[in-house]
């Protein structure tokens, strides 16, 4: 079975609190999975890890769970040796468990905000009946084959665009310079209805032509970003049981880019 190396299941940890007190070596508590020099895994912790597993596309088994239980015994040895060598308190250790702790409170706090503002069943269906109306007489939907470069600046935005309009590939440029995780792919996001993409997006995407790239950067809350219209094509739209689950997507992403630009514009942001 292949597995994910250690670094597989550290932000779960992280994020799940995984070492408790130290306790006695000769007993176990109630709902203690395993004990490390005294510190315990709980069982808690290892259903956890274990649906970290199957998230990434492995199967619940017996050796997945012996597998996931040893590879936490592991971690809990070496950050207990990390303790004795002093390496807990190092800069770069204080820097990185710092980036951690940022990184899984944001994810927390948009957690928390979607489930305190919950796209309803009435809210995708409304949506739905909205995309219908909108699609005229024809009553066809027009679907976009999009890729795209992220990346921090105007600047960088404007250098990448400079090497397209040279002569440069826009997947080359895209595996070069982008940030998006889609890079690898040369930016290949697919197939999108503009709909489902974020304003900004949406109206340049409507405006280009196939093969065409966006004429200048655009500006994003996370970033500059050059968006090319590989193809179009028009369709029968599904029905609303086919597309329920996207719309939904849709309309969180929609709550979330809402949610951050009302923090954005209560902030103060200074950016060298």
């Amino acid at each position: 079975m292949k597995l994910h190396p250690l670094r597989f299941l550290v932000s779960a940890f992280m994020a799940f609190g995984f070492v408790a007190a130290a306790h006695s070596q000769n007993s176990l508590p109630v709902n203690a999975a395993a004990s490390v020099n005294g510190t315990i895994i709980s069982n808690d912790t290892v259903e956890q890890a274990i649906q970290v597993a199957l998230s990434q596309g492995q199967k619940d088994s017996p050796e997945l769970r012996k597998v996931v239980l040893g590879k936490m015994i592991e971690i809990s040895l070496l950050s207990q040796q990390a303790d004795k060598d002093g390496l807990a308190n190092s800069d770069r250790a204080n820097s990185q468990l710092a980036l951690i702790r940022q990184n899984y409170l944001a994810d927390l706090e948009l957690t928390t905000f979607m489930s305190n503002n919950p796209v309803s069943d009435a809210d995708v269906q409304a949506e739905y009946n909205r995309e219908i109306a909108s699609l005229g007489s024809q009553g066809m939907i027009v679907e976009y084959k999009v890729s795209d470069i992220a990346v921090a600046t105007e600047a960088d935005a404007q250098a990448a665009l400079a090497r397209i309009k040279k002569g440069e590939s826009f997947d080359k440029v895209a595996k070069s310079v982008s940030l998006a995780s889609n890079k690898v792919q040369g930016g290949a996001v697919g197939w999108v209805q503009a709909g489902q993409t974020l304003p900004q997006i949406a109206s340049v995407l409507v405006t280009l032509s196939k093969g065409q790239v966006s004429p200048t950067p655009i500006q994003m809350p996370q970033g500059w970003y050059l968006v090319k219209l590989e193809d179009k094509k028009s369709s029968k739209p599904p029905s609303f049981d086919q597309a329920k689950a996207a719309i939904r997507n849709g309309l969180i992403q929609k709550k979330q880019f809402e949610f951050l630009s009302q923090l954005r514009q209560g902030a103060s942001i200074v950016v060298r």
